[in-house]
């Protein structure tokens, strides 16, 4: 094989910007810049205190154990006002790059594969030949490689193996660089002085980045779109706002920040395109309501009947009302409850499970496809913290060295602990929502005794939005409490593993805000209006009584309440989103200003002029990224929203589709011009994430069937329809019970009230007829739904046909790249529709050189 490519492997860019991140020779490049802050005081002496002199002595020792590992340094200093900013720039040459690569299993290039990645979408276009509005020409596209394991014995055999300054990727150095600076000692390893990771938490470096590929807006003058630098074409083809309807180029955005975060923007793209019929549907749905509330018949008799139905008392000290008063708010109803949700329930709980399958099959696609397919974590570190923490060591019995341990017995008690603390956490959630069950109560009491008629008329609407909005701030306060004690919970647990920390944490926090999110929903869903007894028998908390439903019924309370959380967080987040990074980058940039000079590590001085600013110093005054967790986490939250109670709203797709194609464009400017650049992670898939969101698909299938069984008035209309009267006259009759002689007695007045009882109070034959309908379609619902969803699994497989052969045909030219006594040649397969006769003469693999086409 020839080891000379067209495009260089390690930089996309055909004609590159003028590189600036290079030592001052102009030549060796900075893979990483490590930055500490002094005080103006100790140019020349070491600084006063114990605490500096020990963080002076290790980062000394630090940077010597870096020197003798291989890299090269090169230190400048900034002086400021009141103090100075060191900044160590390191590069590692090209027997350390080869070294480490092979250590960590890098993966390089054997064969360019002259596939062009398409969705499912735009190869649906093509064959229609319709023109796609989504896609767009993106400069320097990433060439995709046949690649294998790094040996540096069969150099010679990878694809640009003679350009030592392009073989290796930027994202790739920097994991090299990364890998030396974790596991480089600067004190006693047995007592887990190692790595840069806890030097940034001792705070004896201010910070540890690799360096953005130049500025990201483009130049005054541009002699060719393809001299633009990767950064400023992620700029301009993704970050930007009017890329909102265009495909995410995947392919730049792994190549400059790594699968992992990649594979965050994939899933957030493929779920934001599968939210589009799921709105389509939600929407049409919706507007069915419109053409319901115009021709239903049992809204058409409460709008009539008058003073025929006089109801009794909401509340303990409220007065009799009519039933004909809530004309509008019924109507509006069935905007949320009428035949069409149950079309929707059933349709969005097999768009989960089949999103679900499509996704398993695009991610390993894309996992394939950016060589990640066979990714494992071989040898995971201890974390720093543990290190640091482990009471006792034991000998690693696959590397045979002694690490640091930590006894399973006192972990298992330390997680049972966590465990009653999270239950203790919960309960306060439960809490809380008694407070403003309670709050709602007394609340429409308070508002009903006011004598202003407005508000008498509308003390239940305006006791459940307020509530809402409370319910709301309660929520986001008791998320960032708990967040922290999440934190302080999975340290104190002491994991060994970085895997096994973020998987704890994130279990942690998803059980806590699912129960912090949807426990309001779930009542007014599920149990408010159940439990009031009935007149002259009510039932009572605390002494206040059981709230009821409103005037449109649970389910419309509920519609409203996933508004107000849904939106009303949507709105919050993206504000924040927007306007956070925005200010802590203005702070930033103000403790660093105002710079006076620029010392080398010669000492001599440069003049350094404002407009003109060393790459390591714009990216130092850049923010810390701030990972994946919280987007993910807002993301399934969102998912569960849209999910489990989309009976209830049908716009909450559309919702979800709006705030999403806001949040892609907010986060891609986050990545791109606000976040220190991170140093690139692999990954197979997203992880836990993945496992969520298989739950929450269980859980809505189920609360689909509860919702529509008795939330929704589907259910009782049917009935009504096949036993009384199939035109629904004298449904609202029907829903209505008369109160009993004893409370009428005393009232004075008969009244009505929604059940099914007889004048004595007790249970009509009709309530159990409906219970047993009631619990039957729950049963018959739930069970069809998960077989279709079982049948889905089943008929798609996880991963798509022409991956699998892509993955034979890489091993089988990673096993003869690598063979020790035979030299790989050059090899394509011919792939092709027509089927071969038995005895025809079968295509020589060995005769056309060139690269296999797409399948």
């Amino acid at each position: 094989m020839t080891s000379t490519l067209d495009q260089n492997y390690g930089s996309i860019s055909k004609n590159p910007p003028e590189d600036r991140n290079v030592f001052i020779d102009g030549v060796t490049r900075v893979d990483f810049v490590l930055v500490w802050e002094e005080t103006q005081g100790s140019q020349k002496e070491e600084e006063s205190g114990p605490v500096s002199s020990t963080h002076s002595v290790w980062r000394e020792r630090f940077l010597s154990k870096l020197q003798t590992s291989g890299l090269l340094q090169e230190q400048r200093k900034v002086l400021q006002a009141k103090k100075r900013i060191c900044f160590v720039l390191l590069s590692a040459p090209w027997s350390v790059l080869c070294y480490y690569a092979e250590e960590i299993s890098l993966r390089v290039p054997l064969q360019v594969v002259d596939l062009s990645s398409t969705n499912w979408s735009e190869q649906l276009l093509q064959q229609l030949s319709i023109p796609n509005p989504l896609s767009q020409d993106v400069p320097n596209p990433p060439p995709d490689y046949y690649t294998c394991q790094f040996r540096n014995n069969k150099l010679q055999r990878f694809l640009g193996s003679d350009n030592k300054n392009t073989f290796f990727k930027t994202t790739q150095r920097h994991q090299v660089l990364y890998e030396i600076l974790a596991r480089t000692p600067y004190g006693s390893v047995k007592n887990g002085e190692v790595g840069i990771d806890r030097l940034l938490n001792e705070k004896v470096f201010s910070a540890a980045y690799p360096l953005h590929e130049g500025g990201f807006r483009l130049p005054s003058s541009l002699a060719s779109i393809q001299s633009l630098g990767l950064r400023q074409i992620l700029y301009n083809y993704w970050a930007q706002w009017s890329c909102w309807r265009r495909y995410q180029p995947l392919d730049h955005i792994r190549e400059y920040f790594g699968e992992k975060i990649t594979l965050y923007f994939a899933w957030l793209g493929f779920y934001t395109g599968w939210l589009l019929p799921a709105s389509v549907v939600g929407t049409v749905v919706f507007l069915f309501g419109f053409w319901i509330m115009a021709t239903d018949t049992p809204a058409k008799e409460v709008c009539d009947s008058g003073n025929k139905f006089i109801m009794c008392p909401v509340c303990n000290i409220c007065s009799f009302w009519n039933y004909s008063s809530i004309c509008v708010t019924y109507k509006a109803g069935l905007l949320f409850d009428n035949g069409g949700t149950v079309f929707l329930s059933v349709f969005m709980s097999l768009w989960a499970v089949t999103f679900l399958e499509y996704w398993k099959r695009t991610c390993s696609s894309l996992s394939h496809h950016w060589d990640c397919s066979d990714f494992e974590d071989i040898e995971q570190r201890p974390r720093p913290e543990f290190t640091t923490m482990a009471p006792m060591t034991i000998r690693n019995p696959i590397t045979g060295e002694e690490e640091p341990y930590f006894p399973e017995n006192t972990r298992m008690n330390r997680t049972l602990t966590s465990c009653m603390i999270i239950i203790i956490m919960m309960a306060v959630v439960l809490m809380f929502l008694i407070a403003i069950i309670l709050y709602r109560s007394i609340l429409s009491i308070v508002v009903y005794k006011s004598k202003v008629n407005f508000f008498n008329v509308s003390a239940g609407r305006i006791a459940s939005i307020s509530g809402s909005v409370l319910n709301l701030l309660v929520i986001l306060l008791l998320s960032r409490i708990y967040t922290s004690l999440a934190h302080f919970l999975t340290r104190w647990e002491m994991h060994r593993s970085q895997t096994q920390y973020e998987d704890m944490f994130i279990l942690k926090v998803f059980i806590f805000q699912f129960v912090n999110f949807y426990s309001s929903p779930i009542y007014i869903a599920f149990f408010k209006g159940r439990f009031i007894g009935y007149p002259g028998h009510y039932s009572t908390m605390l002494g206040v009584r059981n709230e009821d439903c409103g005037a449109g019924g649970c389910l419309t309370e509920l519609a409203q309440e996933l508004l107000i959380i849904m939106v009303g967080k949507q709105l919050i987040n993206n504000v924040q989103e927007f306007m956070l990074p925005k200010l802590k980058a203005w702070w930033q940039r103000r403790k660093m200003s105002p710079c006076l000079k620029e010392v080398t590590e010669e000492g001599g001085q440069e003049a350094h002029e404002e407009e003109v600013v060393c790459p390591w110093e714009s990216d130092y005054q850049l923010l810390v990224c701030e990972g994946l967790f919280s987007e993910y986490l807002e993301m399934v939250i969102q998912f569960g929203f849209i999910t489990i109670f989309v009976a209830a709203c049908p716009l909450a797709p559309l919702f979800a589709l709006v705030n999403n194609w806001v949040e892609i464009r907010l986060d891609a400017q986050k990545f791109v011009t606000e976040y220190r650049r991170p140093v690139a992670e692999r990954a197979q898939d997203i992880g836990i994430w993945f496992s969520i969101l298989q739950f929450i698909t269980h859980v809505a299938v189920l609360s689909n069937a509860f919702l529509i069984a008795f939330t929704s008035s589907f259910l009782p209309r049917l009935y009504y329809r096949y036993t009384k009267d199939n035109s629904l006259s004298g449904f609202i009759n029907f829903t209505l019970a008369t109160s009993p002689h004893n409370y009428t007695q005393q009232q004075h007045t008969p009244c009505r009230y929604h059940g099914l009882r007889d004048e004595n109070g007790h249970l009509l034959p009709e309530f159990f007829h409906l219970l047993t309908i009631q619990l039957t379609f729950v049963i018959v619902f739930e069970h069809v739904v998960f077989f279709i969803g079982r049948l889905i699994d089943v008929l798609v497989p996880d991963m798509p046909e022409e991956v699998e052969m892509k993955i034979k045909r890489e091993y089988y030219m990673a096993k003869k790249a690598l063979a020790e006594n035979q030299s790989l040649v050059n090899t394509s397969i011919i792939f092709s529709d027509k089927l071969r006769q038995r005895g025809a003469t079968p295509v020589s693999l060995h005769s056309d050189p060139t690269p296999p086409p797409q399948t």
